[in-house]
C-alpha cells in the first residue's frame, strides 16, 4: 500500500508451528481459569504477536489501560471527533499492538494529547493487508519519557460492535476499534512494558494548536505537517 511514512506496517514476524501451540495452550488455560492474577506470560514470542494471535483467531478483544484493577467495565462517554469514538460505550481495540499504546502511555502523569489509529485494507469484506498503525503524542513529551507499565485486559467479543468501514481513496479500510453498550467483564489480563512495545521508537510528536491540519493529513493521505 502506498501510504505516508506516518504509517507503520506490523512488522512481518512469522508464528512457527511451536509459538502457535504454545499461544492456543496458554489462551486455553487462561480461559479455563478466568481469574483476577495477570496471565503468567514465559513465551519466547513477544507479546505483541501473542495478543494479535488472540484476537485473530479467538472471540476476544483488548483494552489498554494503566488501572490494574478494573473487575467491570462501564460504558463512558469519552472525547473524541468521530461519532463512533464519542457515544457512550466501552470500547476495545482487536489489535494487541494498538491496544498496547493506550496501556503505556502515562496520560495521568503527563497533559499530553494523542493521536493514534490502526487501519486494515480490505476487499469484499477480508483483509487484503496486514495492520498499519499510527501513534503520535503532544510536542515536547518524548524527552519526558511519558511511558509507564500498562495492563492490557482481554474482553469477551459478544457484545461488542466494529467500527464501520471508511474510505481511503479508491480503497475501503477497517478501523479495528470496537465498541460495546452494555458493560463488559474481563476474561483476564496481562501486564506490559515500554519495552513490549514494538514502535517505541517511531512515535512521532505534533503540535496540539494545529490539529485540524493532523487530522486533514491523515484523512487525505497527506504529509506530515511541519
Amino acid at each position: 500500500m502506498n501510504l505516508p511514512d506516518y504509517w507503520l506496517q506490523c512488522p512481518k514476524t512469522p508464528i512457527s508451528d511451536s509459538d502457535q501451540a504454545a499461544f492456543d495452550q496458554l489462551i486455553s488455560n487462561t480461559i479455563a481459569q478466568r481469574n483476577s492474577a495477570p496471565i503468567d506470560y514465559a513465551l519466547t514470542a513477544p507479546k505483541w504477536q501473542f495478543l494479535n494471535y488472540l484476537v485473530d483467531h479467538y472471540a476476544i478483544v483488548l483494552h489498554g489501560s494503566g488501572n490494574p484493577d478494573i473487575a467491570m467495565f462501564e460504558p463512558r462517554k469519552p472525547l473524541d471527533s468521530t461519532e463512533f469514538g464519542s457515544q457512550e460505550a466501552v470500547f476495545a481495540a482487536a489489535d494487541g499492538v494498538w491496544a498496547m499504546f493506550f496501556a503505556i502511555i502515562d496520560r495521568d502523569q503527563h497533559a499530553l494529547t494523542i493521536s493514534n489509529g490502526c487501519i486494515q485494507f480490505v476487499e469484499d469484506g477480508s483483509p487484503i493487508s496486514d495492520p498499519y498503525y499510527l501513534f503520535s503524542i503532544s510536542q515536547g513529551f518524548l524527552q519526558q519519557y511519558p511511558w509507564r507499565r500498562g495492563t492490557i485486559y482481554l474482553l469477551p467479543a459478544e457484545t461488542f460492535v466494529e467500527q464501520p468501514a471508511a474510505q481511503f481513496g479508491e480503497l475501503t479500510l477497517r478501523i479495528k476499534q470496537l465498541a460495546s453498550l452494555v458493560s463488559v467483564e474481563p476474561i483476564a489480563k496481562i501486564e506490559v512494558g515500554p519495552e513490549d512495545f514494538p514502535f517505541l521508537e517511531q512515535v512521532r510528536e505534533h503540535d496540539d494548536s494545529r490539529m485540524e491540519a493532523y487530522v486533514t493529513a491523515i484523512q487525505t493521505g497527506g504529509a506530515w505537517p511541519d
